[in-house]
């Protein structure tokens, strides 16, 4: 009986903050669970478990210095957890400012966006699928990068910038095999060539099929840390793959490659014009 009205005390203290709080941090410990239980961070945590075991037992046992130790090392643990988890941590803040509602709420107010840009961006897609279905055929590898919200000026950085108006003919010369620049991805912002040469990351995915090549390791790799979209043209096989949200989709035509370009890059765009009508409209 006295466990229940101490139990039934605890209750009645609580209030709708408190279960707002409770909410909040059992979504951020479940987030973190779901961020890290496929990738290597989960050994890293089995490591801290077992050491915070070692300290229970150590303080337990009134072993002095093994606890002092050990409490200074957990007193220390949220500069350790930034370095050690360095990677899972920038994926997890990139993830969400990934997030499409975001996204939207902050393109709504962006200026810039108008007609203009849609028909550059518009050609550049119909450029790109025309190379890509050229190369194809002639079996010329390329690596063609979409820039989306996330800019990618430390990658342009590696490469050598153009801000030219983007044509098959110049794709052609810039991946024509005894060019300077044909083993880079060359990077298109706003519908123009803004970059090409560019040197991308490769994925660390270790499921990736053996049989794909380093260009499509960098397609997956710069689509795993932005939301950047990523044309391949296989070498080898001719093959027209898409790489976006860490996923390669593959055997694009031109028509099917403009379709899902034009969705990718262009339909956030449209849904963000017609909310902009809309409010307009309700203005006035």
């Amino acid at each position: 009986m006295d466990f229940f009205e101490i139990f039934i005390s605890i209750i009645k203290t609580i209030q709708f903050r408190d279960v707002i709080d409770i909410l909040a941090i059992a979504f951020i410990i479940f987030g973190l669970f779901r961020l890290v239980r496929e990738t290597r961070a989960v050994q890293l945590l089995k490591g801290v478990l077992f050491l915070f075991i070692i300290y229970f037992l150590s303080s337990l046992f009134q072993l002095v210095m093994l606890s002092s130790l050990l409490r200074a090392f957990f007193e220390a643990s949220v500069v350790l957890i930034a370095i050690i988890f360095q990677p899972e941590i920038r994926k997890a803040l990139e993830q969400v400012g990934r997030n499409k509602k975001w996204k939207r709420l902050i393109t709504i107010f962006r200026q810039g966006r108008g007609d203009e840009w849609e028909q550059k961006v518009k050609k550049s897609i119909i450029d790109a699928a025309d190379t890509a279905t050229l190369f194809s055929h002639s079996r010329t590898g390329a690596l063609i990068v979409f820039e989306r919200e996330t800019m990618l000026s430390d990658i342009a950085a590696t490469g050598t910038v153009v801000d030219a108006e983007t044509s098959v003919a110049l794709f052609g010369n810039i991946f024509f095999n005894k060019a300077p620049l044909h083993d880079g991805a060359s990077i298109i912002r706003d519908g123009k060539l803004f970059a090409a040469g560019c040197i991308l990351p490769l994925t660390d995915n270790t499921d990736v099929d053996i049989n794909l090549g380093t260009r499509h390791r960098a397609a997956l790799g710069i689509s795993e840390q932005s939301d950047a979209v990523v044309l391949v043209i296989s070498e080898e096989t001719g093959v027209i793959s898409l790489a976006f949200d860490g996923e390669l989709t593959r055997d694009y035509t031109r028509e099917s490659l403009i379709k899902k370009l034009n969705e990718l890059m262009l339909d956030e765009f449209e849904d963000v014009n017609t909310f902009r009508l809309k409010r307009g409209r309700k203005s006035k």
